[in-house]
């Protein structure tokens, strides 16, 4: 076990394609047509003080990788997937969360 993640231990670290190091937190696994998407919210420090602002969650489909050890994200071309899957993790977590609306003015 990874000893400095004690604290946060839902936070993973992703690669940009720059190659920077950004960090996530998992909130959900959603299987969806037989793929499973995960489900992030940007985590980053600065941001930490202004936690009451509504933070925009970003999903990403789950691939096997070679190593069984491993798993790679990428990104979700299809807009109708991205709003199913998060349809979906809306309804399961409708409890937990407060979901904005961008439709309703």
């Amino acid at each position: 076990m990874d000893e400095n993640n004690e604290e946060l231990d839902n936070v993973i670290v992703l690669n940009d394609e720059d190659g920077n190091e950004v960090k996530f937190e998992f909130l959900d696994l959603i299987e969806y047509e037989g793929e499973e998407y995960v489900v992030l919210l940007p985590a980053s420090e600065e941001n930490e003080e202004e936690n009451d602002e509504a933070g925009e969650v970003v999903i990403l489909k789950v691939e096997d990788t070679e190593n069984e050890e491993e798993e790679s994200y990428v990104s979700v071309e299809s807009e109708e997937t991205l709003n199913k899957v998060f349809e979906v993790f809306k309804e399961k977590f409708k409890d937990e969360f407060n979901f904005v609306n961008e439709d309703e003015e």
